[in-house]
Formats: structure tokens, C-alpha cells, sequence
């Protein structure tokens, strides 16, 4: 498996590209798996079909071709490599994986990308790769690379980039680090700027413990791949003390982590200790992005390029409902630590964002609505970036995971 490299891509339309690509490869030593990706006739001969993909999918590929569905085809295709490209790996088929396309050829492979383990090289050269491509990458380790002309055709600057990305991939593999590290079990904590001091308290105390502490910048992705590794069964307890994007998620912020922020640790049975770090913030781009319907608002420009706009009474009752909800999911293993003088860097006596009466709806909401009989409940007359508030929300982490697995 350790010499091959999977070969993904529209065999159709760009088989002489492919070739190419798949040549270059061998020239370096390694084999190539071919997929063909594409509805119609390869250029030449695959290992993987389209048709093993569409009937990963559960889809009748002839159907499909003959109803001439571009967009179902699309569909099925990359919901087959979803399904295909992982079992293909586990069977110890390829090593990395590389694929080169537009929007379409890019949102067939990249679903199988995603499902792959994160650490296994995953290169796509896509036309569409200087854009958004959260929706491509999601919260996978996928390495994108501007194909900075289209894909179809050899030239002076296709060829360069071709031979770049199988460069990158040939050394991912080639000068991959088998060295044993030591394995310690892994805690995950939710981190922003203005909550920083925290969490380096914290993690200095974890590590005492013989834990290892993962940080994610709670910027929406960031909070969204602590929650798959979570369901991943990566982490062994969860301190997230900075839950901010639910306050953009709720009043309508850029760093939103989506509906199901907060809901992992609780489903899996993870001990957690939780946290309302930053919630005395809303996060916007430049101040001139931000919506007019916050006119008039207290606002603070972080940067140029970030804005922070303070959170109020009313939104702090609605944030406090919906923390308190997830919450609830927990069958215990759970402690919500409030920080009775600030939420924030910004959020203590003298600086923009200090609210006590805004502060005191938020813990006043929790604590209404919280299950004391699931989730415990600690108030500690500290601001969050406080070393003492630090080390007691770590100290609490770290017995409830010994607890557990005294149960255990």
C-alpha cells in the first residue's frame, strides 16, 4: 500500500491529461490506482470503474447515463466515492490520493477525500481551489492546490502544476515520518483570541497530568472539526471554555459553527467541562461589512479586517436557552463553570465590552435552565483569563475523565 498512489479523476474528458499525471507518478517509483470518475467511456482502461462507483451509491449507472442527468450523475458519483474510496483504503489499495478537476470533477472526489483518516495525503488541484472551499474541505485535511489554468489541456502552465502536485504527494509518502511518538490521551479545548490566557493556564495544567491538549480556534470551522474528532473517538475529554460561535450562530455572526455545535461530547458520553468564553461577542469582517440592522450597536475594531460587535440582554437570554439545550443532552460526565467577572478580555471593568447586567442575564438563563441533575453547575468569582479560573476548569476536566474511567 505504501508505494501506491490513488489516481482519481474524468477519465472521459481528460484521459490524456490523466496519462500524463499517471506516467509522471510511475517515473517516481510508484504505482497508480486509477478511479475513473466520469459518466462516459475512459480514455483508457481503469483499475476502479465508474460503475463500481455508481454502485457504491446504490445507483444504476446505465439510468443514469441515459436520462443524461448531469447533476444526478454528479450526485451519485460523488456519493459513491464517499462510500468506495475509504473501503479501498482500509483494504490497503493506495497511500495518498490525488485528483485534478473544475467544480464538478472536484465535488466527486473530494467527498471520498473527506472520508478518508486525517494524516493520509490528500491532494486535489482544482480550478476552483483559490475560492471558498470550505464546502470541498469541510473539516478533512485535504490540501487544495490552484490549478491556475483549467485542468483540460497540456501546456506550459498545466504541466508545471501537474508535476508540482505529484512532487507533493510523491514526498508526503516518500518522506513520511514513521518515528513513535508517545501517545498521550488527547483533550481538546476551544480557544480565541480574547480567551487565550485561558487556555494556555489550562494547558499547562493538563500537561502536568500526562494529557496532550488539541486547541481550536472557536472560528467556526474550528469548532466544527473538534466536533467530528470528538465522533471520531479521538478525544478522551473536551474543555470547551470558548463557545462563542454560538453567538454568531444565533445573532447572526461570520463565525457561526452551524446547529450542532455543542452536541458531540454530550452524544458520545465525553466528559466536558463548558464554558461561556467570548460569548460577549459577535464577529464580523471589516466594519463596513457589518449589517445595517446593527446601527448603533457597541462595536470594537480588533483589526482591520475583524469586528467585534457586544453582545446585549436580550441576546444573551436566547443564547443562554439554547447552551442550556445542549446542555441537557448530556447523561452527566458535565460541568458548566461560569466566570462571574468577565467572558472575555474585553469583557472585565475597564475595557469596551464589560456588561455585568448583560453577563448576569446569560448565567441567570443557564443556570433557569440547565438539568442540575445532569450537568453540574460552578461559579467562580474570576474573569475567564484569570489563572485561577483556568486551573479549576482543567482540575474539574481531569476528574471527571479519572472518574469515568474509575467506572469503566
Amino acid at each position: 500500500m505504501t508505494n501506491t498512489i490513488a489516481l482519481a479523476g474524468t477519465f472521459d474528458t481528460k484521459g490524456k491529461e490523466f496519462l500524463y499525471v499517471k506516467e509522471l507518478i510511475e517515473s517516481l517509483g510508484f504505482q497508480v490506482l486509477t478511479i475513473h470518475t466520469g459518466v462516459f467511456t475512459p480514455q483508457f482502461e481503469p483499475d476502479i470503474s465508474n460503475e463500481a462507483i455508481f454502485q457504491a451509491a446504490g445507483e444504476n449507472m446505465q439510468a443514469i447515463v441515459t436520462a443524461k442527468d448531469r447533476a444526478k450523475a454528479t450526485l451519485a458519483l460523488s456519493k459513491g466515492m464517499e462510500v468506495l474510496l475509504p473501503k479501498l483504503y482500509e483494504a490497503g489499495k493506495f497511500a495518498g490520493v490525488l485528483s485534478f478537476g473544475g467544480s464538478g470533477g472536484t465535488s466527486i472526489v473530494t467527498p471520498g477525500m473527506r472520508a478518508l483518516p486525517i494524516g493520509v495525503p490528500k491532494v486535489m488541484v482544482s480550478t476552483v481551489a483559490s475560492g471558498n472551499i470550505a464546502h470541498y474541505v469541510g473539516t478533512s485535511d485535504i490540501m487544495m492546490y490552484p490549478s491556475i489554468v483549467d485542468v483540460a489541456g497540456l501546456n506550459q502552465i498545466s504541466t508545471k502544476i501537474f508535476t508540482n502536485a505529484v512532487f507533493a504527494i510523491a514526498g508526503m509518502l516518500q518522506f513520511k515520518n514513521d518515528q513513535e511518538i508517545e501517545k498521550k490521551p488527547l483533550i481538546a479545548a476551544t480557544m480565541f483570541g480574547l480567551t487565550t490566557p485561558c487556555i494556555n493556564y489550562a494547558k499547562e495544567y493538563v500537561e502536568k497530568q500526562g494529557y496532550e491538549m488539541l486547541v481550536f480556534h472557536a472560528t467556526g470551522v474550528g469548532g466544527r472539526t473538534m466536533e467530528s474528532l470528538i465522533e471520531d473517538g479521538f478525544i478522551e475529554g473536551v474543555l470547551d471554555i470558548t463557545t462563542t460561535e454560538w453567538a454568531d450562530e444565533l445573532v447572526g455572526g461570520v463565525l457561526a459553527a452551524g446547529p450542532n455545535r455543542l452536541e458531540a461530547a454530550a452524544k458520545n458520553h465525553i466528559p466536558q467541562v463548558v464554558s461561556v468564553g467570548a460569548m460577549d461577542m459577535v464577529n464580523f469582517g471589516p466594519f463596513e461589512t457589518v449589517p445595517e440592522k446593527f446601527s448603533g450597536r457597541k462595536f470594537y475594531k480588533h483589526n482591520p479586517t475583524v469586528t467585534l460587535m457586544r453582545t446585549s440582554v436580550d441576546e444573551n437570554k436566547q443564547i443562554g436557552k439554547v447552551i442550556a439545550n445542549k446542555l441537557n443532552l448530556a447523561h452527566g460526565s458535565t460541568a458548566l463553570i461560569l466566570p462571574l467577572k468577565g467572558l472575555s478580555g474585553l469583557d472585565v471593568e475597564g475595557q469596551p465590552f464589560y456588561g455585568p447586567e448583560e453577563d448576569q442575564m446569560l448565567f441567570h438563563t443557564l443556570k433557569e435552565n440547565v438539568d442540575q441533575t445532569k450537568v453540574q453547575v460552578i461559579e467562580l468569582e474570576q474573569a475567564i483569563n484569570d489563572r485561577a479560573f483556568a486551573e479549576a476548569a482543567a482540575e474539574k476536566l481531569i476528574q471527571l475523565i479519572e472518574k469515568k474511567k474509575g467506572v469503566n
